[in-house]
């Protein structure tokens, strides 16, 4: 089971919001390298890194702040990056700088031609998002729920190329409610790709129960204001799926 802290940067700082709101962002950070090194230290073996400003304008906003982070940590930590890649030359420019996997989602689901190229044009660095709220996919950070079923995109964007999907329960994100476990394992049972799990995960409890589905598909979660808040601790939490993993 791997364990992803999330580095969501709005303004340049390292927030959390709930249910996607911009406008309801708490600030845990002044320095997001500082606190990339931080989970470094606590042995994660992957970073989880979100340009809110770049989901909203479709376009990246903090890609200095990206760049440096990645340039202390991405040789020993992998950077999973999301957030307002909606264009082949931006995707290969933050590669080039050293991002492992890209991470798109309104442009997959807006443009599933975009999506299919991005995968054709660098395979093995593609992860899907798809952000749900009653078995339906949110576009544009949230702010527009589609038609779309969750399970249907998935399989499509499967047959593309994607390494992976991270689900999330938009209706949990940031409200530390609990993992929405039953969603998450119907969407790893439909397709044969890992399943990253976000939203809501509060604390160890959740983190055995993403583990006993580990066999299922979920082979990872993303977290966030648990970390941040302290519900929970990343080293005991690592350890744990750890054991728990074998």
């Amino acid at each position: 089971m791997l364990l992803i802290p999330a580095i969501d940067l709005k303004d340049g700082r390292c927030v959390r919001l709930r249910q996607g709101d911009m406008n309801d962002a708490t600030v845990f950070s002044e320095d997001p390298v500082a606190m990339a090194r931080h989970w470094l230290a606590l042995g994660a073996r992957r970073l989880h890194v979100v340009d809110l400003n770049g989901a909203r304008s479709g376009k990246p906003v903090n890609e200095p702040i990206i760049k440096k982070i990645v340039a202390a940590v991405g040789d020993e930590m992998p950077v999973q990056l999301g957030g307002g890649l909606r264009d082949l030359d931006i995707i290969e420019r933050y590669i080039d700088d050293g991002v492992r996997y890209v991470v798109i989602g309104t442009a997959a689901v807006k443009n599933p031609g975009f999506l299919q190229d991005a995968c054709s044009a660098f395979g093995g660095h593609v992860i899907v998002a798809l952000d749900a709220k009653g078995g339906k996919v949110a576009t544009d950070g949230w702010s527009k729920l589609t038609g779309h079923d969750v399970t249907d995109l998935a399989r499509k964007f499967e047959d593309y190329g994607v390494d992976a999907v991270l689900y999330t329960d938009i209706g949990r994100d940031g409200m530390l409610t609990g993992v929405n476990l039953e969603a998450t394992v119907e969407l790893a049972r439909a397709v044969k790709i890992p399943v990253l799990a976000s939203g809501g995960i509060r604390d160890l409890t959740d983190i055995d129960k993403l583990c006993a589905v580990q066999d299922e598909g979920v082979q990872g979660a993303v977290l966030g204001r648990s970390l941040y808040e302290g519900t929970l601790d990343f080293k005991a939490a690592l350890a744990r799926a750890d054991e728990l993993s074998g």
